[in-house]
């Protein structure tokens, strides 16, 4: 059985294994492959591993051995589900695998802008604190998250962990979905309630038409000039141009972003020159306890597969 790996890099740089793959075929990995490299690498292939090449209808119908495709992600839009399942090709993802990782790297952001842990560092490092009068200082408004509110957009495993870590802090929780459950200490609202009474607002939805430019000019808006915007879902969610111009501006006071609508970012994109927006490069899901949890899960979806039993099947 011949196994392709077309861009392993990112899920495993060297620091985990490739064994338990190893042990069910013949298994090439690459780490990185070009849109015009994908045929020829993969044209015969049994099983296919990907994460973020893109496999189209017209790609597929050049790849007549093939049976799986194993996503190392949980999003599934790379590759053309419907023309996979006209050929019998199964497509499994990797779902909930990175909550605990997710909801950490929010609580870093908000941490971060809140308490301006590096701001403060930056200043000891360049010797203000040797040089201040006073036994302690500090360069801007830190703030207590107790008491405060948090708007949770979408309430699926990571939205719920980040709530509950939220409820540690003594948050209030308001939650905007369109899917409500019972949840002790959360109050449940409609977008605008949610906009207009959150001090940190959470983005944890599904890219879908309804949510993407979901938090627009418009919504930016309506939020609090003391809120800060968390987005660790998908880039699209938010207008990039007009979070970077409600930023500017003083119409909110921070971003923190970890997906962004391009990825990597063109120079061009306007949050990187913006104001109090910290950016990190979608590195919520790459712990290294969250890949060794992936590669886990990715071998356990194959051999189900194998076994006639396939799961977390998307297509």
């Amino acid at each position: 059985m011949k196994i392709v790996n077309l861009d392993g890099y990112t899920t495993n740089p060297g620091d985990l294994s490739w064994d338990n793959i190893r042990k069910y075929g013949d298994y090439t990995v690459y780490d990185r492959t070009k849109p015009e490299e994908v045929i020829e690498r993969a044209k015969d292939a049994d099983i296919l591993f990907i994460n973020k090449v893109v496999i189209t209808a017209e790609i597929l119908e050049k790849m007549p051995n093939l049976k799986y495709v194993g996503l190392q992600s949980t999003g599934y839009n790379v590759i053309d589900g419907k023309a996979a399942r006209e050929k019998g090709i199964v497509i499994s993802n990797i779902p909930a695998y990175s909550t605990n990782a997710v909801a950490q790297l929010v609580f870093a952001f908000i941490l971060q802008i809140t308490n301006k842990v590096s701001l403060h560092s930056d200043a000891v490092h360049n010797n203000e604190w040797c040089e201040c009068p006073d036994f302690c200082f500090w360069k801007g408004q830190l703030t207590e998250l107790d008491g405060k509110t948090i708007g949770i957009i979408g309430f699926g495993s990571i939205g719920h962990r980040v709530c509950n870590i939220a409820k540690a802090f003594g948050m209030k929780v308001l939650v905007y979905t369109p899917h409500p459950k019972n949840d002790e200490g959360v109050e449940f609202c409609d977008f605008d309630y949610l906009l207009k009474n959150s001090d940190v607002i959470t983005c944890h939805c599904p890219l879908t038409p309804e949510t993407e430019n979901l938090i627009n000019a418009e919504a930016l808006s309506k939020m609090k000039k003391s809120a800060i915007l968390i987005n660790t879902s998908r880039g699209p969610v938010v207008n990039d141009k007009a979070l970077a111009d409600a930023l500017n501006s003083n119409m909110i006071q921070a971003a923190g972003v970890d997906v962004l609508r391009v990825e990597p970012p063109e120079s061009s994109n306007p949050l990187l020159t913006a104001k109090n927006c910290f950016i990190t490069p979608h590195i919520a899901w790459a712990g290294y306890e969250t890949r060794a949890r992936l590669l886990r899960i990715l071998e356990e979806n194959l051999k189900a597969f194998l076994d006639g039993h396939p799961q977390n099947v998307v297509n």
